[in-house]
């Protein structure tokens, strides 16, 4: 099976009882996607639902193959070296061994093929941006900054199948960021990540919108996924204006056969009582017209309370929430 998450029939509610999601589905496959939603549509649970720190109460979440996952608030320790936070200590010590003469066979099973790692894990480093960042050193001698990059570094080193990035611009300034561009823009594999930065956005294959409980996805960068759903709306609009003359007739109608009807009911009584056919000939007359109003009043209420549904399904699909806007820094946010 190629590489992919999926997710299908989820449900998770909070011990408190708020619910969250009910039967999301979606698929992620190959490619870069990006996942947005105003503040409060639940993305940062959906990830830790995707990397299992999280339990669903129903349905399932798949993610085939290796992940690597990057997360919002990661912390370093400050007395781990940077090997440590890249997991190849272990063999840099093995390999040190090696060199010096010791030929225990733990010390080549720690290395494995991996005789290259200082080379490869080098690679990495100096592809964002952290050239100057020697393998030995400490985190506590790092900035917040290169604190995430390397966080990163260790992820891409791992070589996963499907990377989870939540908010990776965060703490980094414009020329780390723009390393984290670049990675982004080569990433082969499954990508799947939460971001509100505007340059990063326009850098994926696809927008998955997190909306009511639901994921919709738009093939396309950040401004295609903006194009589209203007497109929609503007299609909504319409349907509403339609939808509010449609009530409007409705409810115009429903007056007018009111006003019919009882004035057919007056002459009906009238005729009724100056009439010389036989009683019970009338009163048969007479159930049969009102027989014929009620349904005819129903069938106007009802159209109206159709026009009414149409009206509200309508209104729901005009969104009521802008998108996104820029920061003064042109760091796009969510209002």
């Amino acid at each position: 099976m190629s590489h992919a998450i999926v997710v299908n029939d989820l449900r998770f509610a909070w011990p408190e009882g708020d619910l969250l999601f009910d039967g999301l589905g979606f698929t992620v496959g190959p490619g870069r996607t990006a996942l947005v939603g105003v503040n409060g549509s639940g993305k940062s649970s959906l990830f830790r639902l995707l990397t299992g720190e999280l339990a669903p109460q129903g349905g399932s979440v798949m993610v085939e193959g290796k992940v690597g996952y990057l997360r919002q608030d990661l912390t370093l320790d400050a007395d781990l070296s940077v090997d440590e936070v890249l997991g190849i200590a272990g063999v840099r010590r093995a390999l040190a061994a090696i060199e010096r003469g010791e030929v225990d066979e733990e010390h080549f099973t720690a290395v494995g093929d991996d005789w290259d790692v200082d080379e490869r894990a080098r690679v990495v480093l100096d592809r964002l941006g952290l050239t100057h960042v020697d393998l030995d050193r400490r985190v506590g001698e790092m900035s917040g900054g290169e604190a995430v990059l390397l966080g990163l570094a260790a992820q891409l080193l791992g070589l996963p199948d499907v990377l989870l990035l939540d908010e990776p611009t965060n703490n980094l300034d414009l020329a780390a960021r723009r390393r984290l561009y670049d990675a982004v823009a080569s990433w082969t594999g499954v990508l799947l990540m939460v971001s509100h930065d505007r340059e990063l956005l326009e850098r994926v294959d696809a927008i998955a919108e997190l909306r009511g409980g639901r994921v919709r996805t738009y093939g396309g960068n950040f401004t295609a996924y903006e194009e589209a759903v203007a497109i929609e709306q503007e299609a909504a609009a319409r349907t509403v204006r339609a939808a509010e003359a449609d009530v409007r007739r409705q409810q115009r109608e429903l007056v007018e056969a009111r006003i019919k009807l009882s004035r057919r009911e007056r002459y009906a009584k009238k005729m009724f009582e100056n009439t010389r056919e036989p009683r019970a000939v009338m009163r048969a007359k007479k159930r049969t017209a009102q027989v014929s109003a009620a349904k005819h009043r129903i069938m106007h209420t009802e159209k109206l309370d159709e026009g009414r549904e149409r009206l509200n399904a309508a209104e729901d699909a005009v969104r009521d929430d802008d998108v996104m806007t820029r920061s003064d820094r042109g760091h796009p946010v969510r209002r």
